[in-house]
């Protein structure tokens, strides 16, 4: 069903009129049931958890401060969406655009070790799935994809390949089920110039995506063989055995670790990675299982003997392939002084303003320090 034809309940009419009349309270509940899909829908456009709260704050205030041109001939979230996507635009247009590492160069010889990082903007952000409000299936029959695939990290890596009047008509009509003409009037373009950025938007998709998607792959598991294959990780992880880590992954997977350039490709390079670094007997892991993007995640925390605690490192992010791990995204989520022993490059300190790695843990709801003692 088109956006532009849910009726309003009588609820929220209500509360649009306190609005108009100045009632903030009642207009911060008139769009709270919006939140979490309009926080989903700003993260695909910018591929940034913080970014996507940022558009999310600025779409709230400009929605407030232009209620009183909102007549009602379109629904109310038909008008937030316009919002937030233009809120997007303006937002894309000053911030670089974000990859993953294996789309900004090749893999690297674990010889080398694991770099130095980039600056922070460069790279597309987990998202916790609590934060989503999204349910299974499509929006609406017009859609083509999935509201949860569309926040997997690999569609939204494919998204933000696209320009950026191409990656908002996509989403809005293949994502959203928005009709050709609802998406013209929120672009302020005609439906032939949406039709065309379509096809062109949906050729560069399809080559980009895999195969299959997450919730594919997912719903082909039962939930014991992907617990399985977490609690597998964890436990390899905590004794470091990288034969036991190493099975678990597809020949060729890739383990990449933002904010950092580098990542490992197929067995060998991962086997030596893990080797010389996580798995070299210089650290000891704790973990936490987590869910973000719509797939499988682990919360990876290091042992403080100063401190006698566990405290964050990194959030992994699974991408399953069948019965096996495809791809590890690591997005490491300490600085500099975190970053144990001296042989691995250090992350540079940060400055308040590009500091988005402190918070992943924050974000997620995860525990900042794990007490229990390694065994």
């Amino acid at each position: 069903m088109s956006f532009s034809s849910t009726s309003a309940t009588t609820r929220e009419r209500e509360l649009l009129e306190a609005a108009r009349g100045g009632d903030e309270e009642a207009f911060g509940r008139v769009i709270e049931p919006y939140r979490g899909e309009l926080h989903a829908h700003c993260y695909r456009m910018l591929g940034s958890a913080h970014d996507a709260e940022d558009a999310f704050q600025e779409t709230a205030l400009r929605a407030w401060r232009g209620l009183g041109r909102f007549e009602g001939r379109s629904s109310l979230r038909s008008w937030l969406y316009t919002i937030a996507t233009n809120t997007s635009l303006n937002l894309i247009e000053r911030r670089p655009k974000r990859v993953l590492p294996i789309d900004y160069g090749p893999a690297t010889d674990p010889h080398d070790g694991p770099g130095r990082p980039l600056i922070e903007s460069v790279w597309v952000e987990p998202f916790p799935d609590e934060q989503m409000g999204l349910e299974d299936g499509y929006a609406a029959p017009e859609a083509s994809y999935e509201l949860r695939e569309s926040v997997e990290l690999a569609f939204v890596a494919a998204l933000q390949h696209l320009p950026a009047n191409q990656r908002a008509a996509l989403i809005l009509r293949e994502v959203l089920g928005f009709s050709a003409q609802e998406v013209a009037d929120a672009l302020d373009t005609t439906v032939a110039s949406v039709n065309s950025a379509l096809q062109r938007a949906r050729k560069t998709i399809d080559e980009r995506l895999p195969e299959r998607s997450q919730q594919t792959t997912l719903r082909a598991l039962d939930d014991e063989q992907v617990r399985a294959t977490v609690e597998g990780y964890m436990d390899a992880m905590r004794r470091g055995d990288v034969d036991k880590v190493v099975s678990l992954l597809a020949e060729d997977a890739a383990w990449s670790m933002p904010p950092l350039a580098t990542w490992f490709h197929g067995h060998d390079g991962i086997r030596e990675f893990l080797e010389r670094y996580p798995l070299s007997g210089a650290w000891q892991w704790g973990h936490v299982p987590a869910r973000a993007n719509g797939q499988p995640a682990v919360a990876s925390y290091t042992w403080r003997p100063e401190e006698g605690v566990y405290r964050p490192f990194s959030l992994n992010v699974f991408t399953l392939a069948g019965d096996r791990v495809q791809e590890i995204t690591s997005f490491i989520a300490r600085t500099a002084d975190h970053l144990d022993p001296p042989e691995i490059h250090r992350l540079p300190d940060q400055p308040p303003a590009t500091a988005r790695v402190a918070d992943i843990f924050a974000r997620f709801g995860l525990p900042d320090r794990l007490a229990d003692p390694p065994a």
